[in-house]
């Protein structure tokens, strides 16, 4: 029998309490703990710019926010109180005393364990006479506990009991401490317990609920508002061909900039005097007479000016407007992406739809126009001033480049330039400020990528069928843009310069030529140098042909004695080893004759495995491998000098196949994250009709202008294949199926004759 008794001393429900208490205390406290700081590259640290607005941002970044310091005092304090109530409670919990005490006679009688019978009757009698309960100063319980224990000692039967179960009496029920205190169960609380449930279960439990529940609808997976989601899909399906003027406004409608939807953004009232100045800046291309919602709000009226004077760089009130187009800024990018999944989703359900809805599809302009916003907000720069994005570049500096005795109108060709050059342009930098502007294009990116078409659900996986699957598998690599310095030239940190890759490649192209015999045969004087020039290599020519021709008659004389001295030498030899060679030659035919057959089999042996292999390696090849669900999706690639955008940023691309002759997608736009040197995608989509394409692979940065990638490709698509309508297994099947049922009819006709029968034998 079990009995269950609450802890009315509290001993049980402080162990209780002390092991919840741990389970909570130890992740809280590595969630509070503070993380130790990074440590930065010393490479890193070599190259990274040091211009003023980089400088700026990285101040920013490290200096810690407003009420940073408080909070982070607020989070010592509470881990502090929170370890100190932890020891106390286990301090208090180490002192109770047990409530189980093992029963002992001798202890209770107070004699040793090897006493004698007649000293434990001595001792019971002095004892019950000193706590009868019919004395002066007797103890009626002390002396139940006396009696119990001489009975427990004497009696045979007591004694039995108590060294096999530990009591007198015998066996007793099973005692079970609940570790709860005993005021939780107390009959005069009962009311404030029950309240105290109805408040955590039904009110604070379903407010909590309710409250998650309602934050997290109202935002899709990469925490972009729904709201602005159906803002985006609205437009773009409205009007499938947009500028960048357009693509724009569309951005500054976004529910994220509201107050009503964004807690962050700040009204103020100095915003009536200084937005008028950049809104009469910006007249033309705010668009202030559209009347659409919500474009023609505030809000996005506001949105627009900061944006419009974040990418002309003017120089904001640090205090209010800097601070609005930071957080306006921050969003961009994030929603430019939502803005070409919102054209992806508009352009898959017109193609499935195939209705009025296809004239609706958002043209590749339109997205195009979409992803080149992204990089311009990031660099805050326009698409005719990429340039801008080095640093220590001003609107003189810009003038300069793009004038027409130098045209440079792009970073790749101002890497191009010789280093006098470049140097000449920034003649009025100090050399470290130059450094900068070489570390940075030095950091550009330079994409690299090579595309293979496969079938991977039919059998000839390399031949593309009208209708068929294509599964295009895209290698991208990344490298870093080179720059040409000049020979002998050095940097200003002491590093030799260095060719481009075009030219060493071009100089090894020459040096291969010349070398060859065919080339020298080829190759013509320079007819630059003019008249003099020519006749000198001429007369030249002329004298080592007379040189060579005597050189050649004299070597001919000594070159006929010495083959004559030869010959006779080897009839000599010739004599002695074909003796030899008569006896061997048998055995040496015999021995090649066995070794070419062992070639043989061996090399049909390796030439089957090597098959094997191949071929399961295609097969490992063409499965398509799926990332982990437990593992996140790295977003690391390569830091962008964004010294304008206030996070730090990485390089993310857009992969897509684009047929730009009929200005159409093949396939959606993919994000891809983490290419640091090398990454492997796959695009899917059906093949065309029959006939030869030309598509291009495009990909596009959202971080640099002049950075995009675009590689054209043929794809010859055959006639789709004639749909199998017999097969030799179907045929073996069928035929089998037939059987069975003709031997199911025989069975069942057997069967009836036997019963005839029987049915007559009866009768």
């Amino acid at each position: 029998m079990a009995k269950f008794e609450y802890d009315e001393s509290g001993g049980t429900s402080l162990y209780f309490l002390v092991s919840f208490y741990v389970l909570f205390l130890i992740p809280f406290t590595y969630y509070l703990w503070p993380s130790k700081e990074k440590k930065e590259d010393p490479e890193k640290l070599r190259k990274q710019c040091h211009c003023d607005a980089c400088e700026d941002k990285r101040e920013s970044l490290t200096e810690p926010a407003a009420g940073a310091t408080f909070k982070n005092a607020l989070r010592w304090f509470i881990l502090v109180v929170a370890w100190i109530i932890f020891i106390a409670i286990a301090i208090k919990a180490s002192q109770v005393e047990r409530d189980h005490i093992e029963y002992d006679p001798f202890e209770i009688l107070q004699i040793d364990r090897g006493a004698s019978d007649r000293e434990i009757k001595r001792q019971y009698r002095i004892l019950s006479l000193k706590y009868h309960p019919d004395k002066e100063g007797g103890d009626p319980d002390m002396f139940m506990r006396i009696a119990k224990a001489h009975a427990a000692l004497t009696d045979e039967e007591s004694r039995k009991n108590w060294e096999e179960h530990g009591n007198p009496d015998g066996p007793q029920a099973t005692q079970f401490g609940i570790a709860l205190p005993a005021w939780i169960v107390d009959q005069n609380n009962s009311v404030w317990v029950l309240a105290a449930y109805i408040l955590a279960f039904i009110v604070i439990l379903p407010i909590g609920v309710g409250t998650w529940w309602y934050r997290s609808i109202r935002y899709n997976a990469e925490e972009i508002l729904m709201d602005t989601t159906q803002l985006f899909l609205h437009y773009i399906y409205k009007t499938p061909g947009m500028n960048l003027k357009r693509v724009m406004m569309i951005l500054s409608g976004a529910f994220e900039f509201r107050k009503s939807h964004n807690s962050q953004v700040v009204q103020r009232p100095s915003d009536n005097e200084e937005l008028p100045p950049l809104l009469k800046e910006f007249s033309s291309d705010i668009g202030l007479k559209n009347k659409e919602q919500p474009f023609c709000q505030p809000y996005s009226v506001k949105a627009r000016i900061l944006l419009y004077a974040h990418l002309a760089r003017n120089d904001l009130p640090p205090k209010t407007l800097d601070q609005d187009r930071l957080l306006i800024v921050q969003k961009c990018p994030v929603l430019v992406q939502e803005m070409v999944n919102s054209a992806n989703q508009i352009t898959a359900w017109a193609k499935y739809q195939r209705g009025p809805g296809v004239n609706k599809i958002p043209q590749l302009t339109t997205v195009e126009n979409i992803m080149k916003l992204s990089p311009m907000i990031v660099q805050a720069t326009k698409e005719k001033t990429s340039l801008m994005q080095l640093p220590h570049f001003t609107e003189d500096t810009l003038r300069i480049c793009q004038s027409k005795k130098r045209n440079v109108k792009n970073i790749q060709q101002f890497a191009r330039l010789k280093d006098s050059d470049r140097r000449h342009i920034f003649r009025n930098l100090y050399d470290p400020q130059y450094q900068d502007v070489l570390n940075v294009c030095a950091a550009m990116p330079v994409i690299d990528s090579s595309i293979t078409f496969k079938v991977i659900d039919d059998e000839d996986t390399n031949t593309i069928t009208a209708g068929s699957l294509v599964t295009a598998t895209v290698t991208l690599k990344r490298s870093s843009l080179e720059i040409n310095y000049d020979e002998g030239n050095t940097l200003p940190n002491g590093i030799p310069g260095k060719e481009t890759v075009k030219e060493t490649v071009v100089q090894e192209e020459e040096v291969k030529q010349s070398e060859s015999p065919v080339a020298s045969k080829k190759k013509q004087p320079d007819w630059a140098t003019g008249k003099k020039k020519k006749k000198a290599v001429l007369a030249k020519q002329q004298k080592s042909k007379k040189g060579g021709k005597k050189n050649k008659a004299a070597g001919n004389e000594n070159k006929e004695k010495e083959e004559e001295k030869e010959k006779e030498d080897e009839k000599d030899e010739g004599n002695r080893v074909e003796e030899v060679s008569k006896n061997s030659e048998s055995e040496a035919e015999s021995d090649i004759e066995d070794d070419r057959k062992d070639e043989a089999s061996d090399g049909n042996s390796d030439a089957d495995v090597e098959s094997d292999d191949e071929q399961w390696e295609e097969l490992q090849a063409g499965i398509p491998r799926k990332e982990k669900v437990l593992e996140g999706r790295s977003k690391e690639s390569h830091e962008v000098h964004c010294p304008y955008h206030p996070d730090v940023k990485q390089e993310w691309w857009w992969v897509y196949i684009a047929d730009r002759k009929y200005l159409k997608f093949i396939t959606a736009p993919t994000m891809v994250y983490d290419l640091t040197d090398e990454k492997e995608i796959q695009l899917q989509f059906p093949a065309p009709p029959k006939g030869t394409y030309q598509y291009t692979l495009c990909v596009r940065s959202d971080s640099y202008l002049d950075c995009d990638h675009l590689k054209l490709f043929k794809l010859d698509v055959g006639e789709a294949k004639k749909v199998v309508e017999s097969h030799p297994q179907w045929e073996d099947s069928e035929e089998e199926e037939r059987e069975e049922d003709d031997s199911a009819v025989s069975d069942s006709s057997d069967g009836g004759i036997t019963e005839s029968d029987d049915d007559d034998d009866d009768e």
